[in-house]
């Protein structure tokens, strides 16, 4: 095999710091009665989170997957709707779509 011209070398810290750049951060942080809030980005999220909000067949399921239990009491305590949490998830990923596309290659 031939090797290649234009080599490129990646740094993995510095491609996870231009990712977290691009989206905003590790933390989707959001204001609603009775919060602030946060939940990991799709982007970061571990596998354990990323495993419940998929599997979550409803919206109140994957309200609590996204949010856990203890931030899900207070975020429905409070009044606020598990559907607006799905739109809110929905527009995460579209803007990270988004912002991906627009990532710096160095």
């Amino acid at each position: 095999m031939a090797p290649k011209v234009n080599r490129k070398r990646y740094n993995l810290a510095d491609v996870h710091a231009q990712f977290a750049e691009a989206v905003g951060g590790e933390q989707v942080e959001f204001d609603a009665e009775g919060g602030p809030f946060a939940f990991p980005h799709p982007v970061f999220a571990d596998e354990e989170w990323a495993e419940k909000v998929d599997a979550a067949e409803t919206a109140s399921e994957k309200a609590r997957a996204m949010l856990g239990d203890e931030q899900y009491e207070k975020y429905r305590s409070a009044g606020n709707s598990d559907n607006d949490l799905g739109l809110l998830f929905m527009a995460v990923q579209q803007d990270s779509q988004a912002q991906l596309k627009k990532r710096p290659t160095r």
